[in-house]
């Protein structure tokens, strides 16, 4: 039993009649599910991951107080503090008393401005460039398993897809990036004579290529720990996976390897050059991602956006 069946179980056999009997009159106001950081929330977690943060539970958010009041939040909290210790074979873990606990009772608002620093899911120009990718992935992760009043809900859809030009704002870095490190770094360190280097510039072209792909599936990647496993459960991308895996572990010291790693890049940019050519992203017609980077860049209709530089959007700072 993974982490996400865990708390729906909990839910169903302890929470829902905890609520239905001491908290009926607040039932339509609540949304109730387990969102979140941590791998349980993206169906990842295994026995490793069991050992922090693991336990039976659930997230209650609640709307504001204007709606349910602190007194009946404390009551609610109460509530649930006082459900079974163990559930599944799994014991719960202390509530803390200044918080950080994973599962419980949240408002609503004071979630997502944790989540993505904003507490209505309104997010500004540069809010969209400047979130990483995993911040927004945990704000929409996991799953919802009821919500009547439909807060919580409606600011989760706002965030579950990123605005156009912002995709193509990350898009063009990230393409830019891949271009620059894979395609014309990783060869120019080996004729320096330095392999380390060039597996500098395959982490660089590895870690770009990814948020590409993932841009390109409508998807956030998750934290990097967790990217490859989502890599390989996205449709028709678990090649890509292995490609990127060898780029990572193989050996940049023998020359046929060095041979093989830069046709690997080579394949990956033609893959994704395909994606980009069939969904209208990019007028470019070669195989130079530089060349597209700039024609994704240029289809960002916000003038405001398409001229800000075309790194704009990466969060890392890496030297070119």
């Amino acid at each position: 039993m993974n982490g996400l069946e865990l708390a729906r179980g909990f839910y169903e056999q302890f929470g829902k009649p905890m609520l239905e009997a001491g908290f009926s009159d607040l039932l339509p106001y609540l949304a109730i599910g387990f969102v979140g950081s941590g791998s349980e929330h993206y169906g990842f977690d295994d026995e490793v991951s069991r050992d922090h943060d693991f336990e039976p539970g659930f997230c209650i958010f609640l709307p504001g107080e204007d709606v349910i009041d602190r007194r009946r939040a404390f009551q609610l909290e109460r509530a649930y503090a006082k459900l079974p210790k163990e559930f599944g074979g799994v014991s719960r873990l202390p509530i803390s008393p200044v918080g950080g606990n994973r599962n419980g009772i949240f408002r609503t608002a004071e979630f997502y401005q944790n989540a993505v620093g904003s507490s209505d899911g309104t997010l500004s120009i540069h809010q969209w460039l400047c979130l990483p990718d995993y911040a927004l992935a945990e704000a929409v992760n996991g799953e919802v398993f009821c919500d009547e009043y439909g807060e919580f809900t409606r600011i989760r859809d706002s965030l579950a897809r990123m605005p156009e030009d912002m995709k193509c704002k990350r898009l063009a870095g990230n393409l830019l990036l891949m271009a620059q490190s894979g395609q014309y770094n990783f060869v120019r360190c080996l004729r320096h004579g330095e392999p380390e280097a060039a597996q500098l510039a395959c982490n660089v072209f590895v870690s770009a290529s990814l948020k590409v792909i993932f841009l390109l599936h409508d998807r956030y990647m998750p934290y990097y720990k967790w990217c490859f496993r989502a890599l390989r459960s996205l449709d028709s991308e678990a090649d890509l996976a292995d490609k990127l895996s060898f780029l990572l572990s193989g050996d940049n010291h023998d020359a046929i390897n060095a041979e093989i790693k830069y046709d690997t890049i080579e394949e990956i940019a033609s893959h994704i050059i395909d994606i980009l050519q069939n969904r209208n992203l990019t007028d470019a017609v070669c195989g130079d991602l530089e060349k597209h980077a700039y024609s994704v860049n240029d289809r960002i209709i916000d003038s405001s956006v398409r001229n800000l530089h075309i790194l704009a959007a990466i969060n890392e700072s890496i030297n070119q």
